[in-house]
């Protein structure tokens, strides 16, 4: 049933409000409603309630999640890191499906309901690994939104074919189109892009590149990547993910490719690491950029680290941009909430009447104590049904 009443819960903002979701919708939001005859209550305890959380990006695809550790020795450049994990994969057999859909799981374990997830399309894999994430959402459509990124980690130009796999991983239904260090991975960003534009034109889908490039290549690829922004009408229609570049430029460089990109409305996903420059929150707010967070990969060839918990990721942000107030750890918060989804543009969410009924409460008196102490999940609600209580999958949902 999608049909249910939470009594006594707190808004964001403090307000006392029971909330009315009816057909997977929130309905009304007030205090001293009444569910219609027939109609599930929850009480809220006057604990603080929460929009689905939203991950805007990570790999499913790639995750080792609910499996044997990977033991990790692998060298220190970008490269090492794509060769390894591609030879990994093959000789492993490593299934994108079973692994995405326990990871899957494991997010919405935690509150988030919404997913965009790059996924590897390399000529060697082919578009086996969309295959088994796409296996993923259709499984748990309904419970977790997941978009699709087609995303050449291996390189496009420099692996000949990967083009015409993207082509086609798009023509299967990948929501997004992906791209991957334009000058310091394919070596001819002109090109490079030149390819990535005309395949999202040809198909009428968005981008999110990358862009892991330092300093003043970072800088000049970016704004390669703009004069095609705005050259081809894609105004609103570009992630820059991770953007390192942003942080080590001079302020004047920076400026200007801000001003850019809010005129633009090209967003940065940043996962707010500690080992790199990032752009700056305060700085991005500023100039009307949005900026917003994911974990990137959680628990694979690249990393063990990483957490299927939006708030951990929030707090993270918050760490490294140094957000104290809590007016400015609200800020994190919306990197993975309200902006993550507007970023992605993932529809109809929130806690307003019309909004899909993805709601989680949380144990805190606020939502800076939720992002800094990283608050229990009391509530999971996914499009009006409750998918999780007390950190459990309920309706027999399994890992």
């Amino acid at each position: 049933m999608t049909d249910l009443l939470l009594n006594n819960v707190r808004l964001p903002d403090g307000t006392p409000a029971d909330v009315l979701i009816s057909r997977g919708r929130v309905e009304r939001v007030g205090l001293g409603l009444q569910a219609p005859a027939g109609v599930p209550q929850e009480q809220g305890g006057g604990m603080l309630l929460l929009p689905g959380l939203v991950e805007g990006h990570t790999h499913l695809d790639k995750t080792t999640w609910d499996s044997p550790w990977y033991v990790n020795q692998v060298g220190p450049a970008l490269t090492d890191r794509i060769d390894n994990e591609r030879a990994w994969r093959a000789a492993s057999g490593h299934d994108a499906a079973s692994h995405s859909r326990a990871l899957a799981l494991a997010f919405l374990r935690e509150g988030t309901t919404r997913i965009r997830s790059h996924v590897d399309v390399d000529t060697e894999a082919g578009l086996r690994h969309l295959e088994g994430v796409h296996g993923t959402r259709q499984a748990l459509a309904g419970l977790v939104e997941i978009q699709t990124v087609a995303f050449p980690q291996s390189g496009l130009l420099i692996r000949p074919g990967t083009a015409a796999l993207l082509d086609q991983a798009l023509a299967q239904g990948a929501d997004v189109l992906g791209g991957l260090d334009p000058s310091a991975i394919d070596r001819d960003p002109a090109q490079s892009l030149d390819v990535l534009f005309g395949l999202a034109g040809k198909h009428g889908k968005p981008i999110d590149i990358h862009l892991h490039e330092p300093g003043d290549l970072g800088a000049f690829t970016l704004d390669l990547i703009l004069d095609r922004t705005q050259a081809l009408d894609m105004r609103g229609q570009v992630v820059i993910s991770h953007a390192f570049c942003l942080g080590g430029v001079d302020a004047r460089r920076l400026d200007g490719l801000l001003k850019r990109m809010a005129a633009l409305d090209v967003a940065i996903l940043t996962t707010a690491p500690p080992s790199r420059p990032v752009p700056a929150l305060r700085a991005c707010r500023e100039a009307g950029v949005t900026l917003f967070g994911g974990n990137d990969g959680i628990r694979d060839t690249w990393t063990p680290y990483g957490s299927p918990d939006m708030l951990a990721r929030a707090m993270m942000i918050g760490l490294r941009n140094d957000l104290r107030r809590d007016d400015e750890v609200q800020w994190a918060f919306d990197c993975v909430s309200v902006d993550a989804a507007r970023a992605c543009g993932f529809a109809d969410y929130g806690l307003a009447p019309g909004a899909r009924a993805d709601l989680v409460l949380v144990a805190a008196s606020g939502i800076a104590e939720a992002v800094a102490q990283r608050a229990p999940r009391r509530l999971v609600v996914s499009g009006g049904v409750v998918v999780a209580r007390d950190g459990q999958l309920q309706g027999g949902l399994a890992t």
